[in-house]
């Protein structure tokens, strides 16, 4: 049985801004010393093919445009400090729905994975934060979808063939009803390891510094 659940946002966010919002989460919690992250980084963190479902190719206009949309609705935040040599962005979901790290965390995983059972879930998650036992995971869970203002994700019903119920986030809006949606293809998700994970981030970094740096050497020479 679905747990009913009032939708959270309106309107509710687009498939991409869903992306750019899930990888904001991600990385503060996988890269916290690449956080705030810029905008080369955040489409190569949407980009990615490990741990995405489904995989996009997204362009920088596309995602700067799915970021004006997330800071109209408080969701999302530029960050430009004395520090930065590029306009940094950052999430800023606890504005409008606080939640605890382990919550953010799963609602992270929803949004650039997909559905997924308890355990899926858990399992992808745990590499973000701390997790409790499945058990503690359910209730979390269930609190999560029983919000008064609106739950933030909602358990669908088991489909046939499917040993366990899925859990899907609800900041898009409603999903299509278990009773007439086609089996999900069979996937292999590659976990990227921590390590090279924050290798990529930094090398994304440093392309978009020598980038910046390139654009104000030609500017002083008068180049176009």
């Amino acid at each position: 049985m679905e747990i009913p659940s009032a939708a959270p946002l309106t309107p509710p966010l687009t498939p991409v801004e869903a992306r750019v919002l899930g990888c904001l989460i991600e990385k503060e919690f996988a890269t916290p010393e690449y956080y705030p992250l810029t905008l080369n980084s955040l489409v190569a963190a949407c980009n990615q093919k490990s741990n995405r479902d489904p995989f996009l190719n997204l362009g920088a206009s596309e995602v700067e445009s799915a970021l004006g949309s997330l800071r109209q609705q408080r969701l999302a935040s530029l960050f430009a400090g004395a520090d930065a040599r590029v306009p940094k962005h950052k999430q800023t979901l606890d504005m409008v729905f606080p939640l605890e790290p382990a919550a953010r965390a799963l609602l992270a995983e929803l949004l650039v994975r997909g559905p997924q059972t308890t355990a899926g879930l858990r399992g992808n998650a745990e590499r973000l934060c701390a997790l409790p036992d499945l058990a503690e995971l359910e209730i979390l869970l269930a609190e999560l979808a029983e919000r008064p203002s609106g739950g933030l994700v909602r358990k669908l019903s088991r489909q046939p063939g499917q040993k366990e119920a899925r859990w899907a986030q609800c900041l898009t809006g409603d999903i299509l009803s278990p009773t007439i949606a086609e089996p999900a293809p069979l996937t292999v998700s590659f976990v990227l390891p921590p390590e090279a994970e924050r290798r990529f981030v930094a090398l994304e970094t440093e392309v978009a510094r020598l980038r910046a740096e390139l654009a104000k050497l030609r500017s002083a020479l008068g180049e176009s």
